[in-house]
């Protein structure tokens, strides 16, 4: 899909300014860029990769600044690396750090303020050289109301920051596209407010799938008017089946033994369901992938991530498994030695390569062949034409690049300092 990032950097700019955007997914990045200043998004699976690139890139008089989530956690790491961090969202730094390029002194730390509200952010599809799938990005939030142990939202966002929802009904209303992903982390923040976009948006007659809580998908008048403004599918965090491992994460809106419910609920109102999944908590033994995928198999669930716990930086369970002396690596981004789908920390009640290939097992079984067109015929919901076309996309995508990413080395090689 299209970096929603473009287009608000682009609207963000000020005229007298030349711009372009490279996606190092979809282009061959050049051999040198001549430009004042270049900058990254960065995440912590990409910071390493953005590391090396500035060594390729930098000159003595282009000026390096990096943003994103990996900036906001680690901006003294950054700026090893980069001459300029910004910290938070680009709507108050952007303007503030190339103003102050123009006089020669930009400041190596900008840090945005989370309360400002979130404004509208016009398409400009000029900014975009190539077509990505069609399907339009937007956004309505910033943040999530819950803080569990191992995810990274609150590193960036402490709060949640919402825009107006006319605001949305607009920016959907002047969109292309007619099918949309809410890249928001929960679209669902309180169901009065929940209600009334759903109501506002239904006339525009799109197509959407959004990423919703557990608590959301309890509610059937919610849901109703959820399919009713044209939702098809839903993206739930389930974590877990074991509620020790749930309550070690702060996972507070789940209950492990309402899971089977909530999928029946979910399938009455013809929503699909993206399901994802972390293994590898100190509640969790090597039975719970064999149990796991089971759950996901029988229920029929049309898309699933199985992933390993990984410690982020920022966040509780790094904290935690740092104190401990239980990471592999003292920086897993960094090192020349982790490869994608590895263990970054040694388990309690397996072994670390018991968690990695528990997890690329699930993964290669639940898209093998057999279990997708298992999974697609156990429920009429997935004949749906837009349902229909998702689940065999996603689920043939995934078989694809399962083995293919499995055990790829993170952004390249770092030199040994680096490394450490």
């Amino acid at each position: 899909m299209k970096p929603l990032l473009f287009g608000i950097i682009k609207n963000l700019t000020p005229p007298e300014h030349e711009i372009s955007f490279l996606d190092e997914r979809v282009e061959k990045l050049p051999k040198k860029i001549d430009a004042d200043i270049i900058a990254f998004s960065v995440e912590t699976y990409t910071a390493k990769r953005a590391y090396i690139l500035t060594k390729k890139y930098r000159t003595p008089k282009n000026i390096i600044v990096m943003g994103g989530f990996h900036a906001c956690v680690m901006p003294e790491e950054i700026l090893q690396y980069a001459d300029t961090v910004l910290i938070g969202d680009a709507e108050d730094t952007w303007c503030e750090f190339l103003s102050d390029c123009k006089t020669g002194r930009p400041k190596e730390k900008y840090i945005s303020d989370e309360k400002l509200p979130l404004e509208k952010i016009p398409d400009t599809p000029q900014v975009y050289k190539h077509s990505y799938h069609g399907i339009g990005v937007y956004q309505l939030s910033r943040g999530c109301k819950f803080n569990c142990d191992f995810c990274s939202i609150k590193t960036m966002y402490h709060c949640v920051r919402r825009k107006n929802e006319d605001i949305v009904f607009e920016e959907l209303k002047a969109a292309k596209e007619k099918i949309i992903f809410f890249v928001d982390d929960n679209l669902f923040y309180d169901k009065s407010s929940a209600m009334s976009l759903f109501k506002k948006i239904a006339p525009l007659k799109k197509r959407w799938a959004c990423q919703i809580s557990i608590d959301a998908a309890c509610d059937d008048a919610l849901l109703t008017e959820m399919k009713k403004a044209g939702c098809f599918l839903v993206l739930i965090g389930f974590e877990s089946l074991n509620a020790k491992s749930l309550e070690e994460m702060n996972k507070k809106a789940n209950t492990a033994l309402d899971y089977e419910e909530i999928l029946k609920r979910l399938r009455r109102h013809r929503l699909m369901v993206y399901a994802t999944f972390v293994l590898g908590c100190d509640s969790d033994n090597a039975d719970v992938f064999d149990r796991t995928l089971q759950f996901a198999v029988k229920n029929s669930i049309a898309v699933t991530n199985f992933n390993p716990l990984i410690p982020m930086p920022g966040t509780r369970v790094y904290e935690r498994m740092e104190k401990e002396g239980r990471l592999l690596y003292k920086k897993w981004w960094l090192s020349d030695s982790y490869r994608y789908g590895e263990t970054a920390f040694m388990p309690k009640n397996m072994s670390p390569e018991q968690l990695r290939d528990g997890c690329l097992k699930m993964r290669t079984s639940f898209y093998s062949a057999g279990c997708i067109l298992k999974r697609l015929f156990a429920s009429p919901i997935n004949f749906i034409p837009i349902n229909f076309f998702v689940f065999v996309t996603a689920n043939l995508i995934s078989h694809k690049e399962i083995l293919k990413k499995q055990g790829q080395l993170l952004g390249g090689i770092l030199n040994e300092t680096d490394a450490d």
